[in-house]
């Protein structure tokens, strides 16, 4: 089953694509909830390449790698990637007349609902587009 998810964006193509694939301010928005962070992320944004962003709760009782390999970049367009279980995700980037509508599909795993998956994953979707506006403004 796939899952996808959007949301619009107040902002120059550019810019969202830069705060997207840029390590520094990926550490900054990459996390559903105020009590998770993302402390590091590492990217080779080229097709074959690697990613690894670090998600640790806040209280650092519990954390994770997450990481995978890109498996196409259009630039300003396309970011594929396939998560090291072996999920492939997709998200695609288009310019409307007020910024820019990111929308990312992605397969569902086994252990959580559709639904908890679905929320959390907008929740970094909505912490992106609050951190693109904020440096819009």
């Amino acid at each position: 089953m796939q899952i996808t998810i959007e949301n619009d964006v107040a902002a120059d193509l550019e810019k969202v694509w830069a705060a997207w694939t840029t390590p520094e301010s990926i550490t900054q928005w990459n996390f559903a909830i105020d009590e998770w962070h993302c402390p590091s992320a590492s990217l080779n944004l080229v097709a074959g390449g690697t990613f690894n962003y670090r998600m640790e709760a806040k209280d650092g009782s519990m954390g994770f790698d997450f990481t995978g390999k890109f498996t196409q970049i259009d630039r300003l367009s396309t970011i594929r990637y396939q998560m090291d279980d072996g999920r492939n995700v997709s998200v695609r980037f288009a310019k409307t007349s007020d910024g820019v509508k990111i929308t990312e599909t992605f397969d569902a795993e086994d252990e959580n609902s559709a639904e908890q998956q679905r929320l959390g994953w907008l929740g970094i979707l909505n912490n992106f587009k609050a951190f693109v506006e904020a440096e819009n403004n």
